[in-house]
């Protein structure tokens, strides 16, 4: 049978999310029909090395032999099944191991299917708590300046990004914008340098007080400060310190205002903990988690709230009810996919191969820092960022661009954010793979000029 004529069906029906047209119009992209490990391949048969992790999701890699099985079983079992009024195992026993991995395990989770829906509930949530306790004019969300949450109405109002969300600003409701604290001379120690060997975390020192003079005035109308723990990721991985969100913590209690942390990029190993926040060592009260969830094999997110939260949502007094959900929340194989990667994560020990991974990796990026062409060098466990001088005078395509250009015919895949190109590969990437893309990035940011 003859195959479809893919090139020209994707150019006429598909929209491609967060690409211009005109990066479509010299030659189509490349069509990936297999996985393997940390490579994706195309149909002419090139290998590429994911350097992104697709999206910063597939934690294990591609075609992990243990994720597909169990997606087997359960789609032969049970394929779906609404959690309004049911249950089934999977949702159950992943709620559950979800709760057991957060500092205080008295939780209830709500699921969906990306990370802008978690998010959108977690607001949604945070809101509704005030009008259950009777606090209906706490309607306000703080925000870090230049954080990204997601592409819904709530979730662009406390992650509003100008470039990507400007024509839809009269819809919003607009957050409180705290200042990201900036690093001394773009570094906490030498440009480069590596991560300590015991947090793979920012440990430079943060001045608060910026951020809780604002907090301060606006702390009567607070009902939730929201934030990316440590890194925000589409502002182009820019980092903060733990302790700077270890004081936001405190503030946010002091002041019974709700800390909710997306972690949705930076969760499952990422950071070289389960969770980033672990690193400043808080106690969040809502936590909403997606992409490695499930290592990216299937659409699942969850929204995971305290008990204390959750107990005002009742409707014996009066009718308190959370009416929100989605179809497919909780849907049975995706959650079987991600219960078999928090035991594959567990059993393999693959958080804990995080610290020295980072270490390798900074230091094999830390000679960038000497180049003109770079403007800083950072990590945060297994994220590396180079950010780029820009141009001068400017030229098309620009330095990012061509250097992705460059990485592509070399066997690399990568998206850079404005200034910044970055390696977020699969957790289970070798140290030979390591040094090796390590290796090839730094030839594309020299070959750029």
């Amino acid at each position: 049978m003859k195959q479809p004529d893919y090139a020209a069906l994707d150019r006429r029906h598909l929209w491609h999310p967060y690409t211009k047209f005109s990066s479509l119009a010299p030659e189509p992209p490349p069509l990936i029909v297999r996985g393997e490990g940390i490579y994706l391949f195309d149909q002419a048969g090139r290998k590429y090395v994911d350097a992104i992790a697709s999206w910063w999701c597939c934690a294990l890699g591609h075609g992990h032999p243990r994720i597909v099985a169990a997606i087997a079983r359960q789609a032969r079992e049970l394929q779906h099944s609404i959690l309004g009024n049911l249950s089934h195992p999977r949702a159950v026993e992943l709620a559950a191991q979800l709760a057991a991995l957060l500092p205080t395990p008295d939780r209830h989770v709500l699921f969906a299917g990306d990370g802008a829906s978690a998010v959108e509930a977690a607001l949604k949530i945070a809101l509704q708590y005030r009008h259950n306790c009777g606090q209906p004019r706490r309607t306000k969300f703080a925000a870090l300046h230049g954080a990204y949450h997601g592409d819904t109405l709530g979730a662009v109002s406390v992650g509003y990004v100008d470039e990507f969300h400007r024509v839809f600003r009269p819809l919003l409701q607009p957050a409180v914008l705290l200042p990201l604290p900036e690093r001394p001379n773009h570094s906490g120690a030498r440009p480069g340098a590596p991560a300590g060997a015991a947090s793979c975390a920012p440990t430079w020192a943060a001045d608060f007080a910026p951020a809780r003079r604002i907090l301060d005035a606006h702390a009567a109308e607070l009902t939730a400060v929201i934030v990316e723990p440590l890194c925000l990721g589409a502002a182009g991985m820019r980092m903060y310190p733990a302790g700077w969100l270890a004081e936001l913590a405190a503030w946010c209690q002091a002041h019974d205002v709700l800390l909710i942390v997306d972690e949705i990029a930076m969760g499952f190993g990422r950071t070289g903990k389960m969770f980033a926040f672990e690193h400043a060592g808080v106690d969040p009260d809502i936590v909403c988690v997606g992409k490695a969830l499930s290592a990216g094999y299937l659409p699942i997110s969850a929204t995971i709230v305290k008990d204390e939260i959750y107990r005002t949502f009742d409707d014996q007094s009066a009718d308190h009810t959370f009416y929100h959900g989605h179809t497919f929340c909780g849907n049975p194989i995706a959650a079987a996919a991600a219960l078999e990667t928090l035991h594959v994560f567990a059993e393999d020990g693959l958080v804990a191969q995080v610290a020295g991974k980072a270490r390798r990796l900074a230091a094999a990026l830390a000679p960038l820092a000497a180049l003109p062409q770079v403007k800083d060098v950072r990590g945060l466990g297994l994220i590396a960022a180079v950010e780029l001088q820009p141009d001068d005078p400017p030229r098309s395509p620009s330095r990012p661009q061509r250097i992705r250009q460059g990485l592509f015919e070399h066997g690399v895949l990568l998206r850079p954010l404005g200034h910044v190109v970055y390696l977020l590969p699969p957790l289970v990437i070798t140290d030979s793979e390591l040094e090796d893309l390590a290796g090839r990035l730094t030839q594309a940011i020299q070959a750029a000029d």
